[in-house]
């Protein structure tokens, strides 16, 4: 979001409304238990737990689409929209829509990721008129205005140029290029240097008319609100939208098989190194094992074996991670370390002998036990605010889960066997890695950098 000058006793207003609007989002909640499915009269549906315990509305949603509807070339148009929304709409420019957002504390955003469009609006109870509307403008008149989108352009452009010179966003680019190729998924969601000075704001718009509808939204709301009223904000904010959206249809793909490796030449002291695979989509019936053994392996932060073994036993990098993505046409594993320029092979090759490792013995008893223990155990400790809450809410939606799958999740992972985890991870790792190497090219890596000369 922009920020604009403004007097400085409003501006000492605002931060002490925004500082208030954080410390009542930290208060928990503990209404997790009585989601409802709210239909309004306009027949617009929510996920929606209504908790008084702060005066406080959080309110997170999605439109099917996302950066996977960007026209072939122009990859960053829905980014664009997403940056764009919110610099002024309807007969409020730019200035003036923020103003009202700061005025009353009323915090608004949107994002395109791979598959969704998503937006998030938090607001004091007493502000929901005023949010909610403000969010209507946004979705159905924005406005594009040339200075904006010259400014808002100029910023994404900015950032791809620091990315150019960035290890890990060079990485993670190269990764998914090497994953899907030229599918949608293997473009970045801000689009290119090439990209992006080429977006109008007819591309903007057609993006808006064919993504944002009504049959392919998704709503979750939590906080001090009854279902009477937020059916009729829920219908003054959505229900003038397109019923149907116009969506390209975007094919199944399968990452790349492993092994594979590509290197990106970078004069940088750090060598950054992004390894993955093909992973399991979500509702793939050994999903859950899947979960479970991959927290052993990288997503256990300073208890995972990938922590251990490159970290602690051999001192190669200051942290290595792994995780689970899952999108709605593909999966992955993906993990990611930094290590010195001259110790890049020793990181790779410890990293791939610990996968190996687990993909032929799997996890012992022990560890599958204390992985479950703790996936159980920090599950509500991530849904201790109403934003949590609702941004959980809105991914089951997305992933397709019943609604009362927070009530279930604990005896899914309970269910979860050491067979069930060993075939998991024989079939997420049994086939080795894609590896994305940035840094030095190897002989240079080899030599220390060259000291700077001295004055005689």
């Amino acid at each position: 979001m922009i920020r604009f000058s403004i007097p400085t006793q409003r501006l000492a207003s605002a931060l002490i409304a925004s500082a208030v609007l954080l410390l009542l989002a930290a208060s928990p909640s503990h209404a997790a238990a009585k989601i409802q499915r709210l239909v309004s009269p306009g027949g617009i549906e929510a996920w929606f737990v209504q908790d008084a315990t702060v005066p406080l509305i959080a309110m997170e949603y999605a439109f099917a689409g996302g950066a996977a509807q960007d026209p072939a070339g122009k990859s960053g148009v829905g980014n664009m929209v997403a940056s764009l929304l919110d610099e002024g709409s309807g007969d409020l420019d730019s200035k003036t829509f923020h103003e009202r957002l700061e005025r009353r504390a009323i915090e608004l955003s949107f994002s395109s990721t791979r598959d969704y469009f998503r937006g998030s609006l938090r607001m004091l109870k007493d502000n929901k008129d005023e949010a909610f509307g403000l969010l209507h403008l946004a979705l159905t008149s924005p406005r594009f205005d040339a200075a904006d989108v010259e400014r808002i352009r100029a910023q994404v452009l900015s950032g791809l140029r620091r990315d150019t010179t960035n290890p890990t966003s060079l990485a993670t680019r190269k990764f998914l290029e090497v994953a899907f190729g030229d599918h949608p998924y293997g473009r970045q969601a801000n689009g290119t240097l090439d990209s992006v000075p080429k977006i109008d704001v007819a591309d903007m718009k057609d993006y808006v008319r064919r993504v944002i509808a009504k049959d392919n939204l998704r709503i979750a709301v939590v906080g001090d609100v009854d279902a009477d009223t937020l059916g009729k904000l829920l219908d003054k904010t959505f229900g003038g939208l397109p019923a149907k959206a116009s969506l390209t249809p975007i094919a199944e793909v399968e990452a790349t098989k492993p092994p594979q490796r590509a290197f990106v030449p970078l004069d940088v002291p750090q060598t950054v190194v992004t390894f993955g695979g093909p992973g399991i989509r979500r509702h793939d019936p050994n999903f859950m094992a899947a979960y479970v053994v991959n927290h052993i392996l990288g997503g256990g932060g300073l208890s995972s074996r990938l922590y251990k073994e490159v970290r602690e036993k051999r001192g190669l990098a200051y942290s290595v991670y792994e995780s689970l993505l899952w999108m709605d046409r593909s999966a992955l594993f993906i993990g990611n370390t930094g290590t010195r320029a001259d110790r890049a092979g020793e990181t790779v090759d410890a990293i791939e002998k610990e996968i190996r490792r687990i993909a032929e013995e799997g996890p012992t008893q022990k560890e599958l036990d204390e992985a479950k223990s703790y996936l159980k155990g920090s599950q509500m400790l991530a849904l201790d605010t109403s934003s949590k809450l609702a941004q959980a809410l809105l991914q089951y939606q997305l992933d397709k889960l019943p609604i009362d799958y927070i009530e279930k999740r604990n005896a899914l992972v309970d269910a979860v066997t050491l067979d069930d985890a060993k075939k998991a991870a024989q079939k997420l790792w049994g086939q080795g890695l894609l590896t994305v190497i940035v840094g030095r090219a190897p002989q240079a890596a080899a030599q220390p950098a060259a000291a700077p000369a001295r004055a005689n």
